[in-house]
């Protein structure tokens, strides 16, 4: 058995370097030539490459707008055998529960395939989601495969060799467990319906617990139109203007209130129905922590204040750092981006490309995202595409900036915002009364020669080691240059080396 999984390994890695030698991988690897490889590899590498592309906190920019376009299709697999992965789940046939199921499925992913059913007790149709055979066993070989080409990747490309493939793969293999948990999906189901019920036009398909398991998932059917038939939903009779505000205010909920949101709002996961607006495909959502949520909403309410201070703050209790800081570029650089959209009029606001910039500035300054701000940011880019694409005219940074506005002001406690404001006072009075005996002992260690400065210059770290460098050279050619003199040493061209080499160490030194 040992032996036979060791010939499939070898197989398949034989076919990955055929892969790379037919993209011509050799002489670089570009985003495009990384989604053809993945494309090649077949359905697990495709849904690992769609996970890729909403992480641009550890994958570069450009390689993550390209791992966008993977074809969300795959060939199907025969009926016969899907039917038998939701026979073993359920050790029962299938049509003693199904009045009848059709067998062509209206989708086919890299993890499972969908049917539509009609239930033998209620007559009610259905959805069926079933999992792929075999598919966590052959995603988890890939990846393991994937480990081991990670130094063959980043031998073709300088760019890729700043990412941790390490740590990347861990986190693709987590979340594609996830995914691969059907129950895990069913609750999150529930768990939107339930923050939501009081809110009359947005919706999520029912789902019939008692027949769902890890690789089954049932659940009600939804007959409507995708958000993006335009044309069709007019001559409904839908405004799609209210579809626009109301789509963009039900998501600031699920950012801003709840903090559970759908990871992957695209057109296809946007439902119309019964004139309500229907998330379906919940296998992947976002949740932030209390601490992140109250530090996103201090973000934006900074950059609606112009308070830069505020903001630097806030990135840096968002952020992890992983190196050193320039404090002052950073201030200056989120001076420039907050200054640049704070002229626009609210409703000209790019969030997306807002967003995007401020990402690329956290990165510029050693900055790492994590991956639940990272996973929010990609999900309001793509909620902000297709409202822009079907519902033009809405802003949905506007809608975002009044739903929070509203928030902040329904969550304000005046009694305690009052009690804060009375400490604040007392704290600065108190060190206004401590301020005269601070300064006088200030003044008295610096007249015993106690007092101490500690001064950091920033940027200076490079021109400081290639001093350092130059001063030992220096010092080796003088010492060589004694050695020579003390031993009587009458080389002239060793001598001369010595001293042509004193001078080129001083002309190196840097002008200022």
């Amino acid at each position: 058995m040992k032996r036979r999984g060791q010939d499939k390994e070898k197989s398949r890695l034989r076919v990955f370097m055929s892969v790379l030698r037919k993209r011509d991988v050799v002489h670089g690897l570009t985003p495009e030539k990384l989604r053809l490889v993945l494309e090649d590899m077949g359905p697990t590498y495709v849904k690992i490459g769609q996970i890729m592309s909403m992480r641009s906190d550890v994958i570069p920019e450009e390689y993550c707008d390209e791992l966008k376009k993977l074809q969300t299709e795959v060939k199907p697999l025969p009926f016969s055998d899907m039917i038998k992965v939701v026979e073993e789940e359920w050790s029962v046939s299938p049509y003693k529960i199904f009045e009848s199921i059709d067998q062509n499925p209206i989708g086919s992913a890299s993890i499972a395939q969908v049917y539509c059913a009609v239930l033998k007790k209620s007559g009610k149709s259905v959805v069926v989601k079933i999992q792929r055979p075999g598919i966590y066993n052959i995603m988890r070989q890939d990846i393991k495969l994937m480990r081991k080409c990670i130094n063959i990747i980043k031998m073709f490309s300088q760019k890729m060799d700043i990412v941790d493939f390490g740590d990347v793969l861990d986190e693709l293999w987590a979340t594609a467990k996830e995914e691969m948990n059907f129950v895990l999906e069913a609750k999150h189901l529930e768990r939107f319906k339930r923050l939501n019920e009081d809110i009359v036009y947005v919706d999520c398909p029912f789902v019939y617990r008692r027949l769902t398991t890890p690789k089954v998932l049932v659940m009600e059917k939804i007959v409507g139109y995708s958000i993006d038939q335009v044309q069709d939903l007019k001559r409904a009779g839908y405004d799609m203007k209210e579809i626009g505000i109301k789509l963009a205010e039900n998501y600031s909920k699920q950012v801003l209130d709840d903090a559970f949101f759908h990871s992957d709002p695209h057109q296809g996961n946007i439902l119309i129905s019964e004139g309500k607006i229907v998330f379906v495909d919940w296998g992947m959502v976002g949740e932030l922590s209390e601490k992140y949520r109250l530090l996103m909403r201090d973000a934006v309410m900074a950059m609606a204040q112009n308070d830069i201070r505020k903001l630097k703050e806030t990135v840096l209790a968002i952020g992890k750092t992983y190196g050193q800081i320039n404090h002052s570029k950073l201030y200056t650089d989120l001076e420039a981006l907050v200054k640049k959209y704070v002229s626009m009029d609210i409703s000209e606001i790019n969030m997306g490309e807002m967003l995007d910039e401020l990402l690329d500035l956290c990165s510029g300054q050693n900055i790492a995202v994590p991956p639940a701000i990272t996973m929010l940011i990609r999900g309001l880019v793509t909620m902000e595409g297709v409202i822009s694409q079907c519902c033009p005219g809405i802003n949905m940074f506007s809608i975002i900036n009044a739903h929070m506005s509203e928030s902040v002001f329904k969550s304000l406690d005046l009694k305690k915002e009052l009690l804060n404001l009375i400490k604040n006072q007392y704290s600065v009075i108190k060190k206004g009364i401590e301020m005269p005996s601070t300064l006088v002992d200030l003044f008295a260690m610096a007249i015993r020669g106690e007092l101490k400065t500690n001064l950091e210059i920033v940027g200076s770290e490079a021109p400081l080691k290639k001093i350092d460098s130059m001063v030992f050279e220096i010092m080796i050619c003088a010492i060589s240059c004694s050695l020579n003199l003390n031993h009587g040493n009458s080389n002239p061209w060793a001598d001369g080396l010595c001293v042509i080499n004193c001078f080129n160490s001083l002309a190196n030194l840097p002008d200022d």
